[in-house]
């Protein structure tokens, strides 16, 4: 049987052991998730899992063999990956944003699970002026050192918040005031032809598989790109940044 090694960077930071996870908790660290064996049982397991849900921290459960591949050292059944980031509320953000004065713009990413395009769609939205960048908690690519480089630093300016459903943070802009965007090669505008000076959500999807249709129902524009060439899709990192520019171009 084989055995697949987790996806964790070497430089992404990591504690393990029942005690130091606790304190890191406590202390409130950005974590970007909790992985926990699953034999593992008792009043330690039914703290941790209150302490993420209050924090809002992922937690993960998997067979024990799979921690090792994690740290050969005593890990105790849990070990927790650190985010370089700290993760921020959408209702936070979006009363910051009217605050402002401004047409508050948010970028969703659905599904889009390759780190580097993570990191330039942040590039464009920080240099966009966008308030946030919103990715599902499950289905999305980590926010790591490769994504941090990806940013070229605009991680570190641009706030990012994790969500459970992707569907009910875009209702939830919908019914305060945002109009949602998205591309889709079903679209019928182009996005030259959109009225874009209004506060916005853009909704990206991974250009393979475009955005959940789930998620499309929802959306009160459907854009296509302009493309005189023979393929027939954009990497979405540089959809991302055409958009936005062309945003940013009407909200002048």
């Amino acid at each position: 049987m084989q055995h697949h090694r987790p996806k964790k960077t070497p430089d992404q930071e990591m504690i393990f052991g029942r005690h130091p996870v606790m304190d890191a908790l406590e202390a409130k660290r950005n974590f970007e998730k909790i992985i926990l064996a699953a034999n593992v049982r008792g009043p330690f397991e039914k703290d941790l899992r209150k302490a993420c849900k209050e924090l809002d921290v992922p937690l993960q459960t998997v067979p024990k063999e799979r921690l090792n591949n994690y740290t050969r050292k005593n890990h105790q059944g849990v070990v927790a990956l650190l985010s370089p980031i700290p993760y921020y509320q959408v209702e936070d953000l979006l009363l910051l944003a009217y605050e402002k004065g401004k047409h508050p713009l948010f970028v969703l990413l659905d599904g889009v699970t390759d780190v580097r395009n993570i990191g330039a769609i942040a590039r464009s939205a920080e240099a966009a002026g966008a308030d946030a960048l919103i990715i599902p908690k499950k289905g999305s690519a980590q926010i790591n050192d490769s994504a941090m480089k990806s940013s070229a630093g605009a991680l570190n300016h641009l706030p990012v918040c994790r969500v459970n459903s992707l569907i009910q943070t875009a209702e939830y802009l919908q019914m305060n005031g945002l109009q949602l965007i998205a591309a889709d090669l079903q679209g019928e505008k182009m996005l030259y032809d959109l009225e874009l000076n209004l506060p916005l959500a853009l909704i990206m999807g991974d250009e393979h598989k475009g955005v959940n249709r789930v998620l499309l129902d929802k959306v009160d524009e459907h854009f296509l790109l302009p493309m005189r060439g023979q393929t027939d899709s954009f990497n979405v990192s540089v959809a991302t940044g055409i958009t936005l520019y062309e945003i940013m171009r009407q909200q002048k």
